[in-house]
């Protein structure tokens, strides 16, 4: 399982799941990978930071910053409320997620927007698929668990 952070031509950044480097590619030119903000099939891989170990080093300085700043809190409120809209318009389906995708994809099923639970393999294995999945950029309340 590698996680890439992925880039649409319109400069969206997100992360998607593949099995390998080989699947992403032939994901990507098969067309199979799209933006889950714009819909653009154009994608290529995003910088990346690189993954550490957890090691601690004593002394080892930290990475720390300042409180984000009223525009960088206005832009995760815009994209927090950019979320909320495109999941009116989806439905929720649980810890069913990658039995849904799967069923609209294989024409089983209505085509039809869904959102849901996926463990990191069953969203892998999707992906495998060529079935389109990418995490959401926050958490949401599943409406079962809501007040």
């Amino acid at each position: 399982m590698i996680v890439f952070d992925l880039k649409c031509g319109r400069a969206h950044v997100f992360e998607a799941w593949f099995g390998s480097s080989t699947d992403y590619e032939d994901q990507r030119g098969r067309g199979l990978i799209q933006c889950p903000i714009c819909g653009d099939v154009e994608i290529g891989k995003a910088v990346m930071a690189p993954r550490l170990g957890s090691k601690v080093v004593e002394d080892a300085p930290l990475p720390v910053a300042t409180s984000p700043t009223p525009e960088v809190k206005a832009m995760l409120t815009a994209m927090a409320q950019l979320q909320a809209r495109m999941l009116e318009k989806s439905e929720w389906v649980g810890r069913r997620f990658a039995d849904e995708a799967r069923a609209i994809h294989l024409g089983e099923t209505e085509h039809r927007t869904i959102h849901g639970e996926a463990t990191p393999t069953e969203a892998a294995a999707l992906a495998d698929e060529g079935i389109a999945v990418a995490p959401l950029p926050f958490p949401i309340v599943p409406p079962d668990q809501r007040n």
